[in-house]
């Protein structure tokens, strides 16, 4: 069976005056969706509410429970439209239950003071990386929806202790109509880093809440390749955090995020 791509499960949402899609188990990692999935349902359904639809400029995720494979809607709202920044709230529902509640920012360019963002001055080679598909049987199915590479020592389950996570990473198909989720989907890739502390699968994790802030306006953003480096800031009591930066190919920075993940010791 061919899973439906990233692009046609997001053209269906788009064209449904309901706001209703579908995706499958390809889309999976364990029983629920790939958070980058249902968090890209949120983006696009408040991005609907607005024409046009400013820039997203920050997203806020809640993940409240696990999303199924199968039928879904968005529902979507104006929070409030002020003349440069709008606020917008989105809740992706399957079978009647919320499965993530999402807050978007969007706003207008406006003048001011530019401060240029670090660019990723010396990123790990793709050419040293190991690719997804070699370290397939301990990584989650939707990985399979994309192209990329583990470059480091963070890779889940291999015992390194590390406190840092590489990966170049980009989509299988093309994704221009949807800039915002594009980048979305990226930067939900990396796993906890802290599964690097592990010698052996599996550990259980799934995300809980994730802020994701944009430095430019995603339409912007044109490239294919994307460098993710990723640091684990602590871990206890069941729940770990991790902040992370999203580079261009050409090391400009993207996107920030900042995350917070339980995980389940078994």
């Amino acid at each position: 069976m061919t899973s439906n791509t990233f692009k046609e499960i997001l053209d269906k949402l788009a064209a449904s005056d309901e706001n209703i899609t579908e995706f499958d188990e390809h889309w999976s990692q364990g029983r629920a969706a790939f958070g980058g999935l249902v968090a890209a349902f949120a983006s696009l359904g408040m991005r609907k509410t607005l024409t046009p639809a400013p820039p997203l400029r920050s997203l806020m995720a809640s993940f409240i429970a696990p999303l199924p494979p199968g039928p879904l809607h968005v529902e979507a709202a104006i929070q409030r439209q002020g003349r440069n920044v709008t606020q917008c709230s989105a809740s992706v529902i399957s079978a009647g239950q919320p499965a993530l509640q999402a807050l978007g920012v969007f706003g207008n360019a406006r003048s001011g003071i530019k401060v240029e963002a670090p660019p990723c001055l010396a990123p790990l080679p793709r050419s040293q990386g190991i690719p997804f598909a070699e370290y397939a049987a301990r990584m989650p199915t939707f990985l399979k929806q994309f192209e990329g590479c583990w470059v480091g020592d963070a890779l889940p389950f291999s015992g390194s202790k590390a406190r840092r996570l590489n990966m170049w990473v980009r989509h299988r198909c093309e994704m221009s109509n949807y800039p915002a989720e594009k980048l979305i989907a990226i930067a939900d890739m990396p796993p906890p880093v802290l599964l690097s502390h592990y010698d052996k699968p599996f550990v259980p994790a799934s995300s809980v809440s994730w802020g994701l802030e944009f430095l430019v306006d995603p339409s912007e953003v044109t490239g294919e390749w994307f460098y993710l480096d990723f640091d684990l800031d602590a871990a206890a009591e069941g729940y770990t955090q991790q902040s992370g930066r999203i580079y261009e190919e050409s090391g400009r920075l993207v996107a920030l995020s900042r995350q917070c993940m339980a995980y389940f010791e078994q």
